[in-house]
């Protein structure tokens, strides 16, 4: 599981690249804000969820919970290379960071 910054998931969001993002928080925090375009995936539903709407295990993922410290990013992205995904990233600075650089939020 490679590392991706903000700069670089903001560019990826600017170009219109196609990768799914993941928020690997509970539903609830999602519900409350989430970066735009997150799909929530709360950490007790990896291995039901990701397959169901990613099929394709070499398709990009960017995984993010909190911030650095928030481990549940990180245990996704092993749950699904052990699952056969091959092309994960995680953005280990997370909401928090996004949130401070003053970015956009959504709701649902």
């Amino acid at each position: 599981m490679q590392i991706i910054t903000r700069e670089e998931l903001k560019a990826k969001m600017d170009r219109g690249d196609s990768f799914t993002l993941f928020e690997v928080l509970p539903h609830m925090y999602w519900r409350k804000h989430h970066l735009p375009g997150a799909k929530s995936l709360p950490p007790t539903q990896v291995a039901t969820i990701v397959p169901e709407l990613v099929p394709d295990h070499a398709a990009e993922i960017v995984l993010y919970c909190w911030d650095h410290d928030c481990p549940t990013s990180g245990w996704a992205g092993g749950e699904l290379e052990a699952m056969g995904y091959t092309n994960i990233r995680e953005y280990s600075a997370g909401k928090k960071d996004w949130i401070d650089a003053g970015l956009p939020m959504m709701k649902d």
